[in-house]
């Protein structure tokens, strides 16, 4: 009978650490496996040395490169996969032997662990059972003293090898995080830190668990000091009050001249909805939000380079957020916005946040210029895209007085609710289209009714924002009325209303049968041209999409 093939974690590097079980199977082993760089010495059998004993066959699995180059002619990558296909032959020969095969893994064997290339070219092929091990992970955690995450809090396992840039946008969005696979990576690993707002809450861990363990803020390691086997941890933002010294009274500076409006009220209920209505620039009013929340224990002063960055959240679901928008936000030292948007965005120690009400956007954006001018990173939030409808126009004209022409001011993008609601049913934006607002709160009405009017002679398709509220009911009427008499009363129409979010709906009729006392100001249309066509999809539903070619005169 063939032997059984076993992947053994042992731990991250104490040997009490190795359970009972790992223990009992490499001691009872007829073989047992471990890899090793060119030099020979191998860390997990060095772990699992007290528990081998004499007689046992020992295979060396020994890397032909590391870190170094080669002169495979598949590079690095090739010499690699050839070294497991070979490991791989020497393991079956002892399993077709009737030999039991352990091989030890540091840590846990599926835990970036060598051991699943040995597993993935012989568990099709004989028995195997892999066992547990504790992870590097758990080891630095528990140095540390520091939980990795509470309740519904996220923990995210990167590898240090990615680029900064994706480093920077994933450790952005989540609240906990442990990056592997130090040494070389470390400083691309600091830099994604820093870019996305977490370095002073970043710990090192090395060789955690054994006599060279070394713990320290990863902010004061020396690059040149870090080994292969360390880590960097983001504990659970629960913990960080664990050994943090409350900020100095004075750590956010005095008031600026219009923080009155933004006074402080408590952080919204926990469990508070999250989602938001789709249109970008929604102006729905609701009763002021003055909110001013923070800084928790460990929060830090203002940096010298302050900036606003004003960031689209996407209409309402957040797998629609940006990474760039993630690293924006995290790196803010305070959030701007209306109420209900803050809502949907993480929070994290030490960011402060300033609500306030939907219709009050100059003196939002002033209040964000003026903390900028004061040294503060600036988040501006808003729902879509921040340059429709919405935040970004208003930050830019509010920027044009000279008390701020020295504040630097970017514009983060967004996915807009034109192209959620669109994106629902097919390509309806798949030809020439134009974007209007029917709200006449900034803009004569007369102004509206001719863009429509010249939109509908157009022959474009029109995605229409902000068609009604409580206190505009007959703009939709009168804008129907007019799009009436210059399209076809078969028109197609498809109204979105909170696409994204929990009570999201999309209907698709025409613009005859479209009923203003139907729609709010959660809504988004979009209004077919001569060209948009309705059809029935696979699954029975309409499909809607504007062919990419016009019709020649």
């Amino acid at each position: 009978m063939p032997g059984k093939l076993f992947g053994v974690g042992v731990g991250p590097g104490d040997p009490e650490l190795i359970t009972v079980k790992a223990a009992r199977l490499i001691g009872a082993a007829g073989v047992v496996a471990y890899h090793s760089a060119r030099h020979g010495r191998s860390n997990a059998r060095a772990i699992a040395e007290a528990y081998l004993r004499p007689g046992q066959i020992e295979e060396a699995l020994v890397y032909p490169v590391t870190t170094e180059t080669t002169d495979h002619p598949g590079g690095y990558q090739g010499a690699i996969d050839d070294f497991y296909a070979e490991a791989a032959v020497r393991l079956a020969a002892h399993l077709d032997a009737g030999r039991d095969v352990v091989v030890l893994a540091e840590g846990d064997p599926f835990f970036y662990g060598s051991y699943m290339h040995m597993h993935k070219r012989l568990a099709g092929r004989y028995e195997t059972e892999v066992v547990p091990g504790v992870t590097s992970v758990s080891a630095a955690s528990a140095a540390l003293g520091r939980p990795l995450m509470e309740r519904d809090e996220v923990l995210t396992i990167l590898p240090g090898t990615l680029p900064a840039a994706d480093l920077a946008a994933r450790l952005a969005g989540t609240e906990s995080a442990a990056v592997m696979k130090l040494g070389r990576t470390f400083p691309a690993v600091r830099e994604a830190l820093q870019r996305s707002g977490r370095l002073d809450d970043a710990w090192y861990v090395e060789r955690a668990t054994t006599a060279g363990e070394r713990t320290a803020r990863l902010a004061e390691v020396d690059p040149e000091t870090v080994p292969y086997f360390s880590l960097a941890l983001l504990p659970s933002p629960a913990a960080t009050a664990f050994g943090a010294a409350p900020p100095p009274a004075s750590a956010f500076g005095a008031a600026p001249p219009r923080a009155s409006a933004f006074g402080a009220t408590p952080p919204p209920a926990s469990g508070a909805d999250n989602r938001i209505p789709a249109a970008d620039g929604a102006e729905n009013a609701s009763p002021a939000q003055p909110a001013a929340t923070g800084p928790a224990d460990g929060a830090e002063g203002p940096s010298p380079d302050g900036y606003v960055a004003v960031v689209g959240l996407g209409p309402g679901d957040p797998r629609w957020l940006t990474p760039e928008a993630r690293a924006a936000i995290a790196e803010a030292d305070d959030l701007v916005g209306y109420g209900p948007y803050l809502d949907r965005v993480a929070r994290r120690a030490g960011q402060l946040r300033h609500a306030s009400d939907n219709r009050v956007e100059a003196e939002r954006a002033a209040f964000a210029l003026d903390l900028a001018k004061g040294g503060r990173r600036v988040a501006v939030i808003s729902a879509g895209d921040p340059g429709i409808f919405a935040m970004a126009a208003a930050v830019l004209e509010v920027a044009e007085d000279p008390e701020w022409k020295d504040v630097p001011v970017r514009i983060v993008p967004g996915l807009t609710a034109a192209q959620a609601v669109a994106s629902r049913v097919g390509a309806p934006l798949g030809h020439d289209f134009c974007v209007l607002s029917l709200s006449d709160r900034l803009k004569p009405w007369s102004m509206i009714e001719g863009r429509l009017v010249a939109a509908a002679a157009a022959d474009l398709v029109i995605a229409i924002y902000n068609p009604a509220s409580k206190s505009r009911t007959e703009q939709l009427v009168r804008a129907r009325e007019l799009l009436l008499e210059h399209r076809d009363p078969q028109t197609v129409v498809v109204i979105g209303r909170d696409v994204g979010g929990p009570s999201e709906s999309v209907r698709v009729t025409t613009l005859a049968e479209l009923d203003p006392a139907t729609i709010d100001m959660r809504c988004l249309l979009l209004i077919g041209s001569t060209q948009t066509r309705a059809v029935a999809g696979a699954d029975g539903s309409a499909r809607v999409y504007t062919p990419r070619t016009y019709p020649q005169p």
